[in-house]
């Protein structure tokens, strides 16, 4: 019985370290360097959600690419 509460222990321990550890981190690299994001409805067809409004694409968003000013035509930009 010691035993099982012990190694509980140590999980949830073990587990509150990670997850202060890893949430910043995610954080900052979904703020900085990229993103994931659902295309949804017709105003990208046929290049992007060429099903129709039944179906959605995901694209990586990187935003590293926009912070540095690289931009170039042909470029797909999303905007919030």
């Amino acid at each position: 019985m010691a035993q099982s509460q012990a190694w509980v222990k140590r999980y949830l321990k073990a587990f509150c370290k990670g997850f202060f550890v890893a949430v910043p981190v995610a954080v900052t690299f979904l703020d900085r360097v990229a993103c994931v994001a659902r295309v949804e409805g017709a105003s990208m067809q046929p290049s992007l959600n060429p099903g129709g409004s039944q179906s959605s694409d995901v694209v990586l968003l990187n935003h590293w690419k926009v912070r540095n000013f690289e931009v170039h035509r042909g470029d797909i930009v999303s905007l919030v």
